[in-house]
């Protein structure tokens, strides 16, 4: 159970290039190089080339020529090749308004969410959306000063918001977020389902970390909270990006106590319904079980205690 993990969104072919950051041209330096290119957000949506047969879905990626350098909102890095863009092309972030976003792509509904979609990206892909969509959520919820109020401004392209009344500096914030297998004396993994999910969509339980709390502490607190137990023996497995709108979800798989009868309590309130699932019970139900997409760190713990793929009703639909 606890060999290496598979995360789908812990990819990445991207060199961020820290240093660049500070260079108080770096817009104009890159605006100047024919190879750099531009990934556009409208509204937390990007667009997709599609894929074929032979090729994987890609980001769709814009010249500069193409996207206003006044959208630019940070300095992603450069690839560090062997997928869809050479080695050493810069990429800028630029977050962009409802008319450009027409002119790109007149279809609005090419503009995608990649939340359940995003598998089949390269790890290029998967690494420049992931950062491109925590940085612009971030941005967009940090735009004033949390001490005096003032809006602020952005400097070091994109990677810090400055005050100009108190010089505060603001950082791009990550916020840790358990997320646990529970297995039972029987090998049987717990997973939930809450009040505003359709109809038999089933997923294993995830927390934030609280002040002060360990990630392992807040494994056990959380898997209290939400459904009754007492689990020991934290595991950790892996940790994935998970921006929406700013998360790293740290992945862990645990044990019910020994002693413990596996009597559930859902919380009422994040968690409406809980129940244990065996491997039969998985193969048996899979194509009726509305599973967490492919692109989630939950999607990858269940598999991995199931010991194989799953093809569910999320991927049938």
């Amino acid at each position: 159970m606890n060999e290496p993990i598979y995360l789908p969104m812990a990819r990445s072919a991207l060199d961020r290039d820290y240093l660049s950051r500070k260079l108080e041209d770096l817009y104009g330096q890159l605006d100047s190089d024919a190879q750099t290119k531009v990934l556009p957000i409208y509204q937390g949506k990007v667009l997709l080339v599609s894929g074929t047969e032979k090729h994987k879905p890609q980001l769709r990626l814009f010249e500069t020529s193409q996207i206003p350098s006044s959208t630019y909102l940070a300095y992603l890095g450069k690839a560090t090749g062997g997928h869809e863009l050479e080695v050493g092309t810069s990429v800028v972030l630029a977050v962009i308004d409802a008319g450009l976003a027409l002119s790109l792509e007149p279809n609005t509904q090419n503009w995608q969410v990649l939340r359940r979609t995003g598998a089949g990206l390269s790890d290029l892909g998967v690494g420049l959306y992931a950062q491109a969509l925590a940085l612009s959520n971030w941005h967009e919820n940090h735009d004033h000063c949390p001490k005096c109020g003032s809006k602020t401004e952005i400097i070091q392209s994109g990677w810090v918001r400055r005050c100009p009344k108190d010089d505060t500096e603001l950082y791009p914030r990550t916020d840790p977020a358990i997320i646990c297998s529970v297995i039972d004396h029987d090998d049987r993994i717990l997973l939930g389902s809450q009040s505003v999910w359709e109809q038999n969509r089933w997923s294993i339980l995830a927390g934030f970390v609280e002040p002060g709390e360990s990630l392992e502490a807040a494994v056990v607190r959380e898997m209290q909270e939400e459904a009754g137990l007492n689990v020991v023996n934290p595991v950790y497995l892996g940790s994935q990006a998970w921006p929406f709108p700013y998360s790293l979800m740290v992945g862990y798989t645990a044990l019910l106590a020994p002693g413990s009868s596996g009597a559930l309590v859902p919380d009422g309130e994040e968690i409406e319904k809980l129940r244990w699932f065996s491997k039969e019970d998985i193969a048996r139900e899979a194509t009726s079980l509305l599973l967490p997409g492919k692109l989630t760190i939950s999607r990858a713990l269940i598999e991995h205690w199931y010991g194989s793929e799953i093809i569910s009703a999320s991927e049938l639909s």
